[in-house]
């Protein structure tokens, strides 16, 4: 905090309330005083005071019920205790009550303004402690979790179902479809988020190195141990580890996994001395286990421990819905970090963020909003700005692509003119193409729109949001379509 904190005297001497709030003022506090518990209370409840200054040897107070009571319901407010009856007892009580100081009348200018400097700096530290308890929950909870498509609906259910226990998870998935990020999140919410999350890439690390990073290692147990190491379970004693890319573990890594697993026990590299943890374990991989373990690469006993508890995320072409959300969550802070004045995408942005199929998935779409942040110098992201291939998504591909989709269209509304069907010439050139019946345009353009319409439903199982992105047409346009064309209730989903 940059300013003092406010502060708040109760007493029900007027005359100390008068002659206190008077000093703190002029040493550039702001001061209100109350003279009755209700009151005080009452000004606390309304949230206008960080420090509280507080005689609490009143009629009608229990002095440890009302400083505990203001300890639960306050937390970030500091207290200083201030009596009459001075004690190294009655020190002990305040303390382990909630009370930050303790003071005794009468009450010495200096003595109050030492307390009242060290309190405000307690204050600023709980200030700062909950800043960036805020900032961790914002950037890991499982808020920054986004979507609204009903399979991520589904894994926000369980994992608001697993994350009080200490239940093994694994989460399985195609990479950059946020499993770190779950994991995190888990953390975050379980009764563990106070101690340590340590996250450990197995496949980034050799086999050698693997087994001393996990279990740690002693003094002399292998050339360039010159020190005790304590290793990753034991420094996330208490809290959780997150072992990424698990399918990379080797057999002997696996072995010694499903004893810390099932036992929580281990012994360093170089030791017989066991050591045990008190360690949630959670595990993410981007391959099928159960055919490893078909292919006897991966243990099956240690397949049935770990999947205990297992959130597949889907890759984000299965969510098309959640691209645009995604992108603006993406957008909104990245933007802030930047300092940038960058507040959203135009449409045809939009149109090219949902035709791509984003193989990265969800880390491929952050970076490329990321790259459109730092790029655009307009308030709202142009195709421009986007990365090179979505911009070739955004023109219809390559030229070649864009010729051979121009011949598809041409072929589905005018038939192939090599294949000799209805569509083609009639014993002329390929530019004499004739109407049988003869027709209006309007209506002779009909008959293709139906069948375009008609392929992109089956294509997503007549789910007419990703029906209406694929074509880039607005769902209510859509809607229209269908019921001109009598499609309405043939098998598509709302």
């Amino acid at each position: 905090m940059t300013t003092k904190p406010r502060l708040l005297i109760l007493d029900e001497d007027r005359i100390i309330l008068q002659s206190l709030g008077q000093f703190l003022r002029r040493e550039g506090y702001e001061v209100r005083t109350a003279d009755a518990p209700e009151e005080a209370m009452a000004v606390l409840e309304a949230g206008q005071v960080e420090l509280l200054l507080a005689d609490i040897n009143m009629p009608g107070v229990t002095p440890a019920d009302f400083l505990r009571d203001c300890r639960r319901r306050f937390p970030h407010v500091v207290i200083v205790v201030i009596t009459g009856y001075g004690s190294i007892e009655g020190a002990v009580f305040a303390t382990r009550a909630g009370a930050f100081d303790y003071l005794t009348k009468p009450i010495v200018d200096e003595e109050i303004r030492v307390v009242v400097e060290k309190a405000a700096r307690q204050q600023a530290l709980l200030f700062e402690n909950q800043l960036l308890r805020q900032q961790i929950d914002t950037r890991f909870g499982l808020g920054n979790v986004v979507g609204h498509d009903p399979k991520m609906a589904k894994i926000f259910d369980l994992v608001g179902a697993v994350a009080d226990g200490r239940t093994t998870v694994l989460m399985t998935g195609e990479s950059g479809t946020g499993k770190s990020l779950l994991a995190r999140a888990i953390h975050h919410r379980s009764p563990r988020r106070d101690k340590p999350f340590i996250e450990v890439s197995c496949g980034a690390l050799p086999e050698t190195l693997l087994e001393s990073e996990l279990f740690g290692h002693v003094k002399g147990a292998f050339t360039g141990a010159v020190g005790d190491k304590p290793g990753r379970f034991l420094s996330a004693d208490g809290g959780t580890i997150f072992l990424d890319e698990i399918n990379s573990a080797t057999p002997l890594m696996q072995v010694k996994l499903l004893r810390v697993l099932q036992e929580r026990t281990f012994e360093p590299v170089g030791s017989s001395e066991p050591k045990t943890v008190d360690v949630r374990v959670l595990l993410a991989t981007n391959v099928d286990l159960a055919q490893l373990v078909a292919e006897q690469k991966f243990r099956q006993d240690l397949y049935y421990r770990v999947n205990v508890v297992n959130v597949k995320l889907p890759p984000l072409r299965e969510r098309p819905g959640d691209v645009a959300l995604l992108a603006t969550h993406f957008l909104r802070r990245l933007a802030k970090e930047a300092g940038r004045e960058v507040v959203g995408f135009n449409d045809a942005a939009l149109a090219a963020l949902h035709r791509y199929p984003w193989p990265g998935n969800v880390r491929e779409l952050e970076n490329a909003v990321e790259r459109a942040v730092v790029l655009s110098r307009r308030p709202q992201i142009d195709v421009d700005d986007l990365p090179e291939t979505l911009q070739e998504m955004a023109a219809g591909g390559s030229p070649a692509a864009r010729a051979a989709s121009a011949d598809a269209a041409a072929d589905l509304v005018f038939g192939d003119p090599t294949s000799g069907g209805h569509g083609g010439s009639h014993g002329g050139g390929s530019d004499t193409f004739l109407l049988h019946p003869p027709m209006p345009l309007e209506r002779a353009l009909e008959m293709p729109e139906r069948r375009i319409i008609e392929a992109a439903l089956k294509r997503n199982n007549w789910n007419r949001q990703q029906t209406a992105t694929e074509l880039d047409i607005n769902r209510t346009t859509l809607y229209k379509k269908m019921r001109k064309y009598g499609m309405l209730g043939v098998g598509e989903v709302a």
